[in-house]
Order: C-alpha cells, then structure tokens, then sequence
C-alpha cells in the first residue's frame, strides 16, 4: 500500500478501512495463500526532520504486533508505504522485510522470481561497490532494487518520474534475458512500488504474456476519510488530495480502479494518476 496526499493518520489506512492491510495480513482476499505473517514493514517522510523516510520492520505477523497497533494513531504523514510478508525467497528476517530503502527511495516488491537462485549472481555482477555491499537480505526483491538503483544512478542525473519508468523498463528486460538464458520458464510476477516522498511510481507486470499479474488498485480524490470502516475519497476540504495504491481493495466500494495489466502507475508531484503500459 502507498499513500501519498494530504497528511493521515496511518491507522487509518492500517487498521479502521475493512480490508485493511492489517487484515490481509491474515486474510488476503486476492491471493491464492492468504496468510501474510512472515513479517511487515512500513515507511513515512517527515522533510522536514529529515530527508531520508522513516522505517519500521518486524518478522512479527502485523496482526499482532503491538508496537505497531500502538504507533498507528500517533504518526501522521504525507507519503507513507506499507507492506505484510509471505516469504518466497529469502529467510523471515528483519533483512529481508519491506520496504527497502536507500537514502531518500523507498521500494516494495509484491510477486517474485522463481529459482531466482540461477540468475542471483548474474543481477549482482554489474553493482557498483557501494551497491553490493547495500544489500543485506537474501530475496528477490532488494536485489531486483538493487540492480534497479544502480542503473538509475549511472544513466540519471535528475530522479523523477520518468527516470524511474526507465530504470524499470531496463530491469525488467534484463530479468527477462537472464531467465531465458538460464532456463527459468515460470512466470516472474512483478507488482512494485518506489517512492522518494514526492512521486510514486508502481508496476503491475508479468513476464508471461496469456498469464495476468497480481492485482493492483488505485484510488484518487479529494479527502481520504473512514467511517464505521468504510473508506472513501470525498469532496475537497480547502486543498485536500490525496491517493492511494493498493494491492488489493480496502473496501468494497466502486472508488477503485483496477490498473490494467502491464503498467505502470505513476503519481506526480501534483498528484496527478497517470497510466502507461509498460514495454518490456
């Protein structure tokens, strides 16, 4: 999940909407396994304390963890991520929790690579030093970031939307030669969210043509606002905009859109939603 808008208080997101993120930790509606309790993590911005956001992680289930149901009603934010964990590659550890960050990025990864243990040295051989040694966990995920970051770094002076959209492109076209190389012909799904405060971009993406990705979700207006555990964007007060990417629907009512399959999703500084498929 990642929001970014008018300043919330992030139990409202975590905890009040019906479907909360809290809740699919233990009950996913849209997945085929819907227990999500191989840890949790989350990530805000407060630029005006400091540049770089804000993390918290645990290996506990977010379903009970009770720093985190304490914290949630006293953090309020701007732009502010989350993430429960069902781990695929990697051991539970507070290493290989999300959200990854470097400096002022934050990143989250939902799907993952089959025998990514065949292509995981190949995706670290082009880092940078800085780069390789950054990595601290074992999963698909924060090397995908990795590989990601050091391609963003050497080819972009300026980090902004588009550049971003370009890393990807050159990550997921590079992921998709190391599998066919090594003879990896299961899917890779790949729904991912970076966000450096400002702007936010996701994927929604599969390697496999025929076969569709994980779902993804947003929803845009004016006010983000839950009652009795219904969750909405309502009419404007003053300035108020906000919104949210999600993995699967808070609530079950029609103000969210599906993001068609390969694409990006992309909200501008503005907060303008923008829509454009992905070409690798």
């Amino acid at each position: 999940m990642a929001y970014l808008g008018t300043p919330i208080v992030i139990d409202k997101l975590l905890y009040q909407p019906k479907n909360s993120l809290v809740n699919q930790s233990i009950n996913a509606r849209e997945l085929e396994e819907p227990l999500n309790g191989d840890g949790f993590g989350i990530g805000w911005y407060v630029p005006e304390v400091y540049a770089e956001p804000v993390t918290f992680v645990s290996v506990s289930p977010a379903w009970s963890n009770r720093n985190l149901r304490n914290l949630a009603p006293k953090i309020r934010a701007h732009c502010f991520v989350a993430h429960v964990r069902a781990a695929s590659v990697g051991e539970v550890s507070e290493s290989n929790c999300h959200p990854f960050q470097y400096k002022n990025l934050l990143m989250m990864h939902n799907g993952g690579v089959e025998n990514f243990a065949r292509i995981k040295r190949k995706l670290r051989e082009p880092l940078s030093d800085e780069l390789y040694n950054w990595i601290k966990g074992q999963t698909d995920s924060e090397h995908l970031f990795a590989y990601f970051l050091n391609y963003l770094f050497d080819h972009h002076k300026t980090i902004s939307p588009e550049a971003v959209i370009d890393a990807f492109e050159h990550t997921f076209m590079t992921l998709k030669k190391l599998m066919a190389e090594n003879g990896i012909e299961e899917a890779a799904y790949l729904n991912m969210v970076v966000t450096n405060g400002l702007f936010t971009v996701g994927t929604r993406y599969n390697t496999s043509p025929g076969e569709p990705p994980l779902t993804l979700y947003h929803s845009e207006g004016s006010r983000y606002v839950v009652e009795d555990g219904i969750s909405q964007m309502v009419a404007p007060e003053d300035d108020d905009h906000a919104v949210l990417v999600v993995s699967e629907k808070l609530t079950d009512d029609a103000s969210w859109t599906l993001i068609p399959e390969n694409h990006f999703v992309v909200v501008d500084p503005t907060l303008t939603v923008r829509i454009i498929p992905i070409k690798a």
